[in-house]
């Protein structure tokens, strides 16, 4: 689970800090598509707020992996994951927007889903090999 947090943290946290200080950019890379409204830059960025926060909880919680808050947040990151998934994916198919950025963002998100399954599965099992 260390390692999932420590990169996640990496992650999140770049992403964060380029879509608060350049979120047009962000979005064209993403979605091939510009951000022309205000409200969607205040949007895009309160969105780099949010994952910076995720990246920052994800960093401090790396060495805490065996608490029931890490586990509490790699839940929230797999739900996090699932839904950019779901997100994207519709961006693509049901929009028709693509960027650069757009499937390898949704396969790294869909890849941290399943490694956050993993960890929880993990995390789940562990105690009960090691009681008997």
């Amino acid at each position: 689970m260390k390692s999932l947090l420590i990169v996640t943290a990496a992650l999140e946290t770049a992403t964060g800090l380029v879509l608060l200080a350049l979120p047009s950019l962000v979005v064209l890379f993403l979605l091939g598509e510009s951000l022309d409204a205000p409200a969607a830059l205040v949007v895009a960025r309160v969105t780099g707020a949010a994952m910076l926060s995720l990246g920052v909880a994800c960093w401090l919680a790396r060495s805490d992996e065996k608490s029931r808050a890490a586990v509490g947040l790699v839940t929230a990151m797999l739900l996090y994951n699932a839904a950019a998934v779901s997100v994207l994916l519709y961006a693509s198919i049901g929009l028709a927007l693509s960027g650069i950025g757009l499937w390898p963002a949704i396969l790294l998100h869909a890849a941290l889903a399943v490694w956050c399954i993993a960890c929880l599965w993990h995390q789940r099992v562990s105690p009960l090999t090691t009681a008997g």
